[in-house]
């Protein structure tokens, strides 16, 4: 795993970040800007961190990844709601004994019964809908949820699953109260978590406050959390350096403006890391022209992911598969495979001579030029790229104009494939197979954007899922990955690393190298001031 860079400040208060070099304080506030407006405050319902992260800590899960730990594993995962679990000798069954005397922020106790709530909205079954339900795909695998008094689950597997833990560790993976509407969850959340809901006003910000019942005592250390919205990233970034927001939001300080604020905030402790977030292109396989293969195949030869990396990253980026690339991920394809995918490897010039030619073949040329709308998300994540991707296809005698969504239409729009090419972005729940392998790519899945469907894949993901070796699963999980980018599934263009920056008096925040979604509980952060 890559080593986190740490920038600005000392690195013995870096060190103190943790929380543990000093006695923690009570009290505060702590202020963070927030880059856009959340589609809703139901965790269950949304695909993005803009809900998660403002929200996950009004819950918690049956098990989570350690706050403290950068990276994501199996190895990281601690009791949460659950304090104890066990597995059934077949692996198909999963058996949680679970904490005694929580309670919802409304004051009704917290049962085995939530739990199977829970699931039986996942999975559909129950009588509350969710509105949009994107990782359906995670729990295909689950057949029941059944209860032995107030205080044990178990979850009934189709087949053994030795990554349902992981899956249920991350932060999309909260336990909902059954007696709360799912309609209710999206504007006025009720949570067991450390921190309570109090207003979200649209387009300006989502405030919390402490839960002083919080069955976890002691904690959180923080009064609240208020989060406000600010769509430009340059006004944020100087609400930042004024000290109006004490932590910016996570990620969003690229490369060029981790310099400017190491210049204006010297003091500023920065962490760069990964974020299990991928740059990638959604083609819409069904509608012309793009239901004719060779023209997705020249559309993946066209591109240069190194001048994307060094445009947008200062060099800072990974180039990989579907799967994070191995310098901060578990599971990423080796360079040697990778550059031998068709379009992944370095010669960029042999790729376009190849990419024109399959042009040609089609009718188009410098005189006959392929007009194109490239949709993508409000936000300088999904914008900036786009606009180097429209540049690079003028190459292949494509004039691509950029046509930007605002981020509560983006999804929905998504979903009803109302694209030709988007640039998008995928960040990964966990890092792990089974969640990016079924949400993104099997046949069935509700976030399978693209509409990808090969059934031969798709045996091929149930067969790693089920497989406990783990180094016979990575082969097969590489083999996947291959074939899902020479099949240009979901063609990828880049894997980012930005800045998370807060000032020095901010403790017990760990940054994660493997995911955007699971380190947000904020009970352990604290302010020392």
């Amino acid at each position: 795993m890559r080593p986190m860079i740490l920038l600005g400040g000392a690195l013995a208060a870096l060190a103190c970040s943790s929380g543990l070099a000093l006695a923690q304080k009570s009290g505060g506030v702590l202020k963070i800007y927030h880059r856009d407006n959340p589609p809703s405050a139901s965790i269950h319902e949304e695909a993005t961190n803009s809900t998660v992260i403002p929200f996950m800590p009004l819950f918690n899960n049956l098990v989570l990844f350690d706050q403290q730990v950068a990276q994501n594993s199996a190895r990281s995962i601690v009791p949460d709601l659950a304090k104890s679990w066990s597995w059934s000798a077949d692996g198909k069954a999963l058996t949680f004994k679970l904490q005694d005397g929580v309670k919802w922020h409304d004051g009704k106790p917290f049962t085995a019964r939530d739990v199977v709530c829970t699931f039986d909205l996942l999975a559909g079954r129950g009588e509350q809908k969710l509105r949009r339900n994107p990782r359906k795909s995670w729990y295909g695998n689950i057949e029941s949820v059944t209860t032995n008094g107030d205080l044990e689950a178990t979850i009934h597997l189709q087949r053994p699953q030795p990554s349902l833990l992981v899956l249920l560790a991350s932060g999309y993976s909260p336990i909902y109260p059954c007696h709360i509407p799912a309609a209710q969850m999206r504007t006025k959340p009720v949570g067991t978590g450390p921190f309570k809901f109090v207003e979200f006003k649209q387009n300006e910000g989502i405030k919390l406050v402490r839960n002083p019942d919080y069955w976890k005592k002691g904690r959180p250390y923080l009064d609240g959390i208020d989060f406000t919205i600010v769509p430009n990233r340059g006004t944020a970034m100087l609400g930042f350096v004024s000290g109006r927001f004490d932590i910016t939001f996570p990620w969003e300080v690229t490369m060029p403006l981790l310099k400017d604020i190491q210049g204006q905030s010297p003091n500023a402790v920065c962490q760069v890391t990964s974020m299990n977030n991928s740059t990638n292109l959604i083609v819409n396989r069904d509608s012309p022209p793009f239901d004719n293969p060779d023209l997705r195949r020249a559309l993946v030869l066209a591109i240069d992911r190194k001048a994307f990396i060094d445009i947008l990253n200062q060099g800072n980026a990974e180039v990989g598969g579907t799967m994070q690339p191995l310098a901060d991920g578990i599971w990423g394809l080796p360079k040697e495979i990778l550059d031998g995918v068709p379009g992944y490897g370095p010669d960029v010039e042999k790729n376009r001579a190849e990419a024109r030619a399959i042009m040609t073949k089609l009718g188009y040329g410098p005189d006959k030029r392929l007009p194109l709308k490239v949709a993508t998300r409000g936000i300088s994540l999904y914008k900036d790229p786009a606009v180097i991707l429209a540049g690079q296809l003028k190459e292949i005698w494509i004039d691509a104009e950029v046509d930007i969504i605002e981020t509560s239409l983006w999804f929905t729009r998504v979903a009803r494939k109302a694209y030709s090419v988007g640039l998008n972005t995928t960040g990964n729940g966990v890092d792990d197979p089974d969640q990016n392998f079924f949400e993104n790519f099997s046949c069935k899945s509700e976030r399978n954007y693209t509409g990808y469907c090969n059934p031969e894949i798709d045996k091929l993901v149930e067969q790693q899922s089920a497989e406990t070796d783990v180094e016979k699963r990575r082969k097969l999980v590489w083999e996947i990955d291959r074939r899902l980018l020479e099949d240009g599934a979901r063609p990828i263009v880049m894997w980012n690393r930005a800045a998370i920056c807060m000032h020095p008096y901010v403790k017990g925040y760990v940054a994660n190298v493997n995911s955007v979604y699971n380190g947000f509980r904020f009970e352990d952060v604290w302010l020392d001031k």
